[in-house]
């Protein structure tokens, strides 16, 4: 990225000779020397700010156009600058390349993406200043910018990725407390965040274990079911890819038997054997299919056995208390019969109504029916 007095010689140049005067008649307009003039272009002088808004008004442009400056970056000059300051990192020395980056901050201080990326970068190299001190320097000056990007940016996600770089920072500079303090209320809500991680770390600083045994339960647990709940959805996008699928299914499988994930969660479970007899029934495999439907009513079975509530068991043993704590609770979300009806109405499902086996089917779709205490079907 070039310096503003660069742009500014090139744009005096671009400017006078686009209105197509003279040197001499930019310095008599402005009440300068020409020789004056031919320094501001060769790059060897800079006007004085005050003449700055005369230059701007003689061209008819804004002062920021004259100096060719910009207040916002696109992505790809952001991870230009990115990846060209890490490479100084490593060959400059370390101050040169902060007195850099700090300039640039401040050229582009409203370019909210801009500022992330400088912390990032920031972050990942303050170590290799000369002592603690100029450390701990650089990590509150990431903390001002992820405050400033927080404050101010009005997107979101750039704001949660603020939110969660300065937990990092609070965790270098050795604030456990103050991290336990800003992310302990993830786990009194209805759904997990990126930062979930940072809390369990900073219980772990803080020596509170059994406050992190807790957090890395919920959050383990989370991150299971979103994988799982993930793959159940590729299935979808696999259904012309046997092989794609088969592999899909493998990892799957195993998820729930490492993980007891048929008792833990019977209704994800229900969901992807459901998914997976449909997969199969793509691929024209009927025996897998019904295979697959017998263990999605075996799922459904479970699910109302256990009055469809949310537990944990002797693994996550700590989710229950969890659950109590989340807006809707331990119960299901929807009425018990409604979610009866939703089971027998997936046996008529299209791709079903091709199998062979007619007899096979509405046996199987009797069962769940009678678990579901629906009457005839």
């Amino acid at each position: 990225m070039d310096h503003i007095s660069i742009h500014l010689s090139d744009n005096i140049i671009r400017l006078r000779r686009k209105k197509g005067i003279t040197q001499e008649e930019l310095a008599r307009f402005i009440g300068v020397t020409k020789a004056s003039v031919s320094k501001w272009e060769t790059g060897m002088s800079m006007p004085d700010i005050l003449l700055l808004p005369v230059l701007a008004a003689f061209f008819d442009v804004t002062v920021d156009e004259l100096l060719g400056y910009e207040p916002q970056l696109s992505r790809e000059q952001i991870q230009a600058v990115y990846h060209r300051l890490a490479s100084d990192f490593a060959e400059k020395p370390f101050e040169d390349v902060m007195a850099e980056s700090e300039a640039l901050v401040k050229q582009y201080y409203s370019c909210y993406p801009f500022l992330l990326y400088i912390s990032v970068l920031w972050l990942n190299h303050f170590m290799m200043a000369a002592d603690q001190k100029r450390q701990q320097e650089i990590l509150m000056m990431i903390e001002s910018l992820c405050e400033r990007i927080m404050a101010e940016c009005k997107n979101l996600l750039i704001c949660n990725n603020a939110s969660s770089l300065k937990a990092m920072v609070a965790l270098y500079s050795g604030k456990a407390e103050e991290v336990i303090e800003d992310l302990a209320d993830i786990q009194d809500v209805n759904s997990m965040k990126d930062n979930a991680i940072m809390l369990v770390q900073a219980y772990l600083m803080a020596g509170k274990l059994k406050e992190a045994d807790r957090a890395a339960q919920i959050n383990m647990c989370w991150g299971i079911m979103t994988a799982f709940g993930s793959g159940t959805h590729l299935l979808t996008v696999y259904g012309n890819e046997p092989e794609k699928g088969r592999r899909v299914v493998k990892r799957m499988d195993a998820l729930i038997k490492d993980f007891e994930l048929d008792h833990l969660n019977p209704n994800a479970v229900a969901s992807y054997e459901y998914q997976t007899a449909v997969m199969y029934a793509e691929y024209g495999e009927e025996e897998t299919a019904f295979e697959r439907l017998e263990r999605y009513v075996r799922a459904v079975k479970i699910l109302y056995e256990q009055d469809m509530r949310l537990h944990g068991d002797d693994f996550f043993y700590e989710l229950d208390s969890w659950y109590e704590n989340i807006e809707l609770g331990k119960e299901t979300v929807r009425n018990r019969k409604l979610i009866g009806q939703s089971v027998v109405e997936v046996f008529d499902h299209p791709v079903f109504q091709n199998l062979s086996d007619r007899k096979k089917l509405e046996k199987i779709k009797r069962e769940a029916a009678r678990i579901c205490g629906i009457g005839e079907v």
